[in-house]
Order: C-alpha cells, then sequence, then structure tokens
C-alpha cells in the first residue's frame, strides 16, 4: 500500500499503464472531480464526478480509441497534498491512423490517501488535429 502522496500518484500511472482501471480506481475517492483541458477531446463531459463517470468518459474513450495510448510522467513535483506530473502522452488514433507526442501536466489534489480532485493541462491543438482526418 503506497504511504505517500508521491507513491499513490505512481501507483494510479502504473495501474492505467497496464489497463488495471480498478486498482487505478481505488486510490481515488468516491467523490472525486475530474476535469480535462479545455478543448481536449474528452473534456466534453467536464466535470466528471466519481470514478464511474472517468471509466466511461475518459478511460474507456481512451481504451476503445486508440492503440497503444499511454501517459508516461517523467517527473512528479511533491507538493504535499498537491501532487504534479509532468510528462507525454503517446499512442496512434485508430480512426485516423495519426500519432501523438504530446506535452501534458496534471494536477492532483488528495486528502486522507485518496486523489480528490485531477486536472489536466495538455497540447489541446496537437491532440485535435490527431483526431481530425
Amino acid at each position: 500500500m503506497p504511504s505517500t502522496n508521491v507513491e499513490i500518484i505512481k501507483a494510479v500511472y502504473a495501474a492505467f499503464a497496464v489497463g488495471d482501471g480498478p486498482g487505478a480506481f481505488s486510490h481515488m475517492n468516491p467523490a472525486i472531480v475530474w476535469n480535462e483541458a479545455e478543448n481536449f477531446p474528452y473534456a466534453d463531459r467536464n466535470p466528471y464526478i466519481g470514478p464511474g463517470a472517468i471509466g466511461e468518459g475518459v478511460f474507456f474513450r481512451l481504451a476503445t480509441e486508440w492503440d497503444n495510448f499511454q501517459a508516461v510522467p517523467a517527473e512528479l513535483i511533491d507538493g504535499g497534498d498537491t501532487i504534479v506530473s509532468l510528462g507525454r502522452y503517446t499512442g496512434t488514433y485508430k480512426a485516423t491512423g495519426k500519432a501523438i507526442d504530446a506535452q501534458f501536466v496534471h494536477v492532483f489534489r488528495l486528502a486522507d490517501g485518496k486523489v480528490t480532485r485531477f486536472q489536466q493541462y495538455a497540447d489541446t491543438a496537437q491532440a485535435q488535429q490527431v483526431i481530425r482526418a
């Protein structure tokens, strides 16, 4: 069991990397508020409230619309109850065959060992170019 907030976020990324949604969601508060970056393809249902909404509205779509989609953190910045992740998205959008290699910033807020809020910042222009035929 992860003991620090940084370890919790590492566990979330590790679980998603291997397709273990339940493992990732186990680190989230049932009332988590999740926001995709404005103009990102999956911001259409912002805010996502709870793991079920996040799973259906974000991660199911990523799993079915992309080949080898990955969110790879390069650096985690420990701000106590706020963890900032700097990294890159990679993968190929199935409908267009176009690849993405875009930077992201994820801001996680935690309380009592659970993620309570998530905010994504990303290269939305590149994401839109990749999904358009």
